[in-house]
């Protein structure tokens, strides 16, 4: 069984409506487009499309001088009630010319002095790309998405190397744990977050040129009638960027919620299917290596397997070369979707029955929640 405090739906609403800084992430030779996603994902977005050209004789051509970025520095995150710093914002300066061979994230989370949270929460770190004229939130990029293991520290080493497009020049980041503990709660004072950029100069083996973002990080409730998977995460149609001759699906994909029927979506598999052009690409959601892939020494259910992730470990991005799927076209049409499914617990189900863990049907925010998946996806594209 989960903690009692779970980790909840309104997550990536908190990580993209809370105050900071827009910033041009783009430079010569590469872009970011905005999503195509719906507003009605708490996230706002301008529904266009900016151009993405190579240029082989730019400023990218050449490899660049090796670089470190640290946007984060032991960055307190916590929660008290009356200072809420689950999300926090900070600047970055990326390289602004230089090719990367790699360009590795390094991840960690280390314990303040009166100890970590002791339960597992759900993390992430992302690039503000846009804030709405209108004022009513920004557009963040998932960069890297984890899971905070059960009362001790962690870290990480991810391959960012083809979300260059993203990190160039002047940059915002905005991180965020669904923890609600802080100085002077009994169970802990929340968590300590470095996130560390090391850029080694030198030409990738694929050379990203555009990163599409498909759908900004939104909360898809599943197994609902009521609220079917597409109204949170619509189909897409985006244009595609002219000198690409590749292109790869990047999706971020993780269930949650339990004591439902199956206890769904945390600990049922179930298969997901992303489509490019018509053509599906189907893999069952089901992390069963949290046994040896989490933070080692932690407490609770780690080792149990899970919807895509494990306490203490990063979340593997599901990765799908779709460069056949779209050869030829000028714009790719993309789509998400899990096998059908319904939540037989849950309050409103005539009758309601199939609960586990003990639960009634009422959604307690404790043994019983909600299930449903976060989704984020981008489209990379390679000259």
């Amino acid at each position: 069984m989960k903690n009692f405090l779970p980790t909840t739906l309104v997550f990536f609403l908190s990580l993209a409506t809370a105050c900071g800084t827009s910033t041009n992430s783009g430079g010569a030779g590469y872009a970011a487009a905005t999503d195509a996603g719906d507003a009605a994902a708490s996230l706002a977005d301008s529904g266009t499309q900016a151009d993405a050209t190579a240029d082989s004789v730019g400023p990218f051509a050449d490899p660049g001088a090796d670089a470190t970025v640290t946007p984060f520095d032991k960055r307190p995150i916590y929660f008290t009630g009356a200072d809420n710093q689950r999300t926090v914002d900070a600047p970055a300066s990326f390289p602004t010319t230089g090719s990367y061979a790699q360009i590795i994230l390094h991840l960690s989370l280390a314990c303040p002095a009166g100890g970590c949270d002791p339960y597992d929460r759900l993390g992430s770190l992302g690039l503000v790309t846009k804030k709405p004229a209108d004022g009513q939130g920004d557009q963040v990029v998932e960069l890297a998405r984890f899971i905070t293991p059960f009362h001790v520290g962690a870290s990480w080493d991810l391959d960012v190397t083809d979300l260059r497009p993203l990190l160039v020049g002047d940059a915002t980041l905005r991180a965020f744990i669904d923890t609600w503990v802080g100085p002077g709660s009994p169970y802990g004072d929340g968590w300590l977050l470095t996130t560390q950029f090391e850029f080694k100069g030198g030409v990738p083996e694929h050379k990203p040129i555009a990163v599409l973002p498909v759908w900004t990080p939104r909360g898809a409730v599943f197994g609902d009638p009521a609220k079917p998977l597409s109204d949170s995460v619509p189909p897409q149609t985006l244009p595609l960027p002219t000198g690409a001759t590749s292109y790869k699906l990047r999706a971020i994909l993780t269930g949650h919620g339990q004591g439902n029927a199956s206890n769904c979506a945390e600990f049922c598999p179930k298969t997901h299917t992303l489509t490019a052009a018509g053509v599906a690409h189907t893999q069952k959601l089901w992390r069963t290596d949290c046994a040896t892939s989490g933070a080692p020494k932690q407490q609770g259910t780690y080792q149990y397997s899970r919807a895509g992730w494990c306490p203490g470990a990063d979340v593997v991005p599901w990765q799908v070369d779709v460069t056949a799927d779209l050869a030829g076209q000028t714009s790719a049409d993309l789509s998400w979707s899990v096998e059908d499914w319904t939540n037989t617990c849950r309050p409103d189900a005539k009758p309601c029955g199939g609960c586990t863990l003990g639960t009634a049907c009422a959604y307690d925010g404790g043994s019983h929640t909600e299930p449903y998946y976060q989704v984020s996806a981008l489209l990379i594209a390679f000259e």
